[in-house]
Parts: structure tokens; C-alpha cells; sequence
């Protein structure tokens, strides 16, 4: 864990090492060699999350560079205390909760049960859940998990999109009624991000197989790879609920204002607090009646170490220590475009230019400055994965499958109103556009 620096002098590092970072060779200013490289990348990173005016509780990174780990290293804390001494500093084994990376990661298993014939991704999903899903607006189309994985089922968020396992799908739809669902896009025609779609896609793959869902995650992808961790804390072992990351926002629970130079604030997985708990009810869920109990769409608790394990396995073509997880048709069906936005976004809500391109449950990111879906500035790194940001958590999985580079970004907690501190480039925040610049930057573009 690096010594956490004065604010001013971590922004004084960043614009020197930054500098330093990106100076071409013969130039004067390059750095000489990799520890150099490596104390720079050090210090710039750690002088974006002690920005006192924008402060980040913990930050965990990883980079791959053709195909192997070039640069990992934590910053913060995972657990923040009435002092520094109360404290508990983050470790390359510590778990965040990854919001909506865990779609990516709920996809790789859902591509595992298509290669073994137990799903298609074009079959109407009411065949496998045992009731009729449809748009009562278009209730000819069939949603299927491809509309479900490219967010163009034409499932809505309004209605909710997690419940309790005393609840079940198919009670919900009906219940939910028009609530559910777009009134005016048939599945397959529109793009509009909504979670709802992964608590469907979770639940017919624990119908397809008969397993609970964050077991069957254990099995088709964690247990594989040797990663730690999971959707389920309660199962944790005690050593992995120790080293959990608590999320944290500096923003009062009750008003939302956002107070910088206030203490961080606990959000989720305050387990130095209380353990984690198993849902109430959970002895009597019906596999296959709602996986959202498990939030399939944003609940997976990994580290970014575990996260890099996932990610070499993709760009080695599915294999993992000599064996295959995945074949490479699968991978790159997986990353195939399924949808893009039209010149004139009739086909989609881009949100504010982030969502521009969509593959099976991943995002296909561009190089092209201004287009608001671009991850580093000023450099051509063309990638695909997966985004997110929840209880004050913000993280990235990207990677360059043909230069066989890639980033990992784990930030467990923002201290600043988001809206206020807008990225410049990008649709992003401006933290998450300095973490994956500067450590493109230092970890991937350097010059050796």
C-alpha cells in the first residue's frame, strides 16, 4: 500500500510524473528505467486519489501489457476508521463489489452454457423460464437473451429490478404490468441500458441447469480460473469477508449533499460493521425463480488481481493454464457488434454519448476524442468490456483483444458529486479518466 501524500504535493507529482510518463525517448525528460517507471506511476496515481478536493477512498488497478501483468499496485484504504491507525490499508487480495462489471462476468458463464448446447441466444427466453415473457405492446416479438445481452429486450428499469427470494420473476412481471417494459420499442429495435435484463438472464440459466446462480458462477468461472470471491458474501470465508472492501461516499445519507473535507461515509459491505448476512428467506428460494437475489447484474465481490486472472484467460483465447474455458468462437461472438447507434440515435439512448457500440453483454469502446465512449486521452486504445459505478464504487474492465493490452479499475469510494467533476473527454467522471490515462500511460504505452 503507498503512503498516502499531502494533497498538494500528490497534484504536483501527477503533472511532473505525467509528463515524464509520456515523454517520447531522446527527449531529456523520459524516465531511465522500470523502477523508475514504476515509482512515477507510483506517485501519479496516488496523487489522483488525495486530490482534497476530490478524494477517493481506495483504489485498486491492473495492467496487462501484450498479454502479460505489467503494473499492479493499491492505494487507500478498504476499511476506513476513526484514525489512521483504525484504518486497514487495501491488498492485491482485497474484494470490491463491481457493480455492473459483474454483467461481463455473469455473460462469460452464460457463453460457457451456450457452448454446451444448454442455451441459444435466439430462443424465445419464456420457453426456458416456463411463462410467457413478452412486451404487451408487441407481444408477437420474442425476447430473447440476445435483445436481453445487447439491452434491446425493450425491459425497462422503472419498475424495479432486484427482489427478495419470496418473490419470483414471474409474480413480478405480473404484477409489474406495463411498468416493465417500453411502450413505444418492439425487443431487438431500441438500446436502452437496464439491469433488469441480467436478474432475467441470471434466472433461465439457474432454470437451464438447476443451480443457484452464485454457485453456478462458482462453478462455470471463479473455481476454474482459482479466483476468490463471488455474488453470495454470506458464504465467504472469513479471511474473504476480512478483506472486503467497504464502499464509501463523503455524501450524508439523508440530504445527498456531497461534503469533501467531511468523513467517508459507509455504503455497502460495512462488514468491520456487521457480517454479511444471507438474505432473509433464502432456506426456502425456488432455484430458478428470481436470481436477482443474487444480483447477477452488479453483486460480484472480486478483486482486481482476480479480475486480471479473467481477463489474460481472454486474451490467451479462452484458456487458462493449459486448459479451455472458453473457445474462441465463443469469444468473439461474444465481442461481435450487436448493436451501434444510428448517426441520428434513433435506435438508442447513448447517454450523453457513452453507449455508442454493444456487443453480448459488453461495451465496445473507441479511440476517437469527443465521441464520449473514448477511455484514454490523447491515445488510440480501441477496447471492449464493461463499466461501472454504485454506491460511490466505480470500476473499468477494458481490454485491446488484437494488441492483447488491457486495464483493471477498482475505486472504492468518490468523495466529490460526480456531476461537478464531469469528465473532459468522455462521458466518465474526471477521476476515472485520469486513473485510466495515467496508467495507460505508465503500464502499457511506455517506452521501454
Amino acid at each position: 500500500m503507498i503512503n498516502k501524500m499531502t494533497g498538494l504535493l500528490g497534484l504536483l507529482l501527477l503533472g511532473t510524473t505525467w509528463t515524464a510518463l509520456a515523454a517520447p525517448p531522446g527527449s531529456g525528460t523520459e524516465l531511465r528505467g522500470p523502477h523508475d517507471q514504476q515509482r512515477a506511476l507510483d506517485a501519479a496515481l496516488a496523487a489522483i486519489v488525495d486530490d482534497p478536493v476530490h478524494p477517493l477512498a481506495s483504489l485498486s488497478v491492473l495492467a496487462i501489457r501484450q498479454g502479460k501483468v505489467s503494473y499492479q499496485q493499491q492505494f487507500g484504504y478498504r476499511h476506513i476508521g476513526a484514525t489512521p491507525a483504525d484504518s486497514l490499508p487495501v491488498t492485491p487480495a482485497t474484494l470490491f463489489r463491481i457493480a455492473s462489471v459483474s454483467k461481463m462476468m455473469t455473460t462469460l458463464g452464460l457463453m460457457r452454457l451456450v457452448e454446451q448446447g444448454k442455451l441459444s441466444l435466439d430462443q424465445d427466453v419464456g420457453i426456458y423460464l416456463g411463462f410467457s415473457l413478452r412486451n404487451p405492446h408487441f407481444p408477437q416479438q420474442a425476447v430473447t437473451l440476445r435483445s436481453l445481452l445487447s439491452h434491446t429486450s425493450s425491459l425497462r428499469d422503472t419498475g424495479g429490478y432486484a427482489w427478495g427470494p419470496e418473490r419470483s420473476l414471474r409474480d413480478v412481471f405480473t404484477a409489474g404490468g406495463d411498468s416493465m417494459w417500453d411502450h413505444a420499442a418492439a425487443p431487438g429495435s431500441y438500446f436502452t441500458y437496464s439491469n433488469l435484463n441480467w436478474g432475467v438472464i441470471g434466472t433461465v440459466m439457474e432454470k437451464v441447469t438447476g443451480e443457484r446462480f452464485d454457485l453456478l458462477m462458482r462453478r462455470l468461472l471463479l473455481d476454474p480460473l482459482d479466483v476468490r470471491g463471488g455474488y453470495h458474501p454470506a458464504a465467504f470465508s472469513a479471511d474473504e469477508v476480512a478483506n472486503t472492501a467497504t464502499l464509501y461516499r463523503k455524501r450524508t445519507l439523508d440530504t445527498e449533499q456531497w461534503r469533501p473535507a467531511s468523513p467517508w461515509i459507509a455504503q455497502v459491505d460495512d462488514f468491520h460493521q456487521r457480517p454479511p448476512a444471507a438474505p432473509a428467506g433464502l432456506e426456502r428460494y425456488v432455484i430458478g425463480s428470481n436470481a436477482t437475489v443474487f444480483s447477477p447484474t452488479g453483486g460480484l465481490r472480486i478483486s482486481a488481481a482476480g479480475l486480471g486472472t479473467v481477463m489474460q484467460m481472454l486474451l490467451d483465447g479462452g484458456r487458462h493454464q493449459g486448459k479451455q474455458l472458453l473457445q474462441p468462437a465463443s469469444i468473439a461472438l461474444m465481442f461481435g457488434r450487436q448493436w451501434q447507434l444510428a448517426p441520428d440515435a434513433h435506435n438508442g439512448d447513448s447517454e450523453r454519448g457513452l453507449y455508442r457500440t454493444w456487443g453480448l453483454g459488453n461495451q465496445q469502446f473507441d479511440a476517437q476524442a469527443g465521441q464520449g465512449n473514448g477511455l484514454v486521452e490523447g491515445a488510440s486504445f480501441t477496447a471492449v468490456g464493461h463499466l461501472g459505478d454504485a454506491y460511490g464504487l466505480v470500476s473499468a474492465f477494458v481490454l485491446d483483444v488484437k494488441n492483447k493490452n488491457g486495464m483493471v479499475m477498482l475505486v472504492g469510494g468518490t468523495g466529490s458529486d460526480p456531476e461537478r467533476y464531469p469528465g473532459t473527454y468522455s462521458a466518465m467522471g474526471r477521476s476515472e479518466e485520469l486513473i485510466l490515462t495515467t496508467l495507460y500511460r505508465g503500464a502499457i504505452d511506455k517506452h521501454e
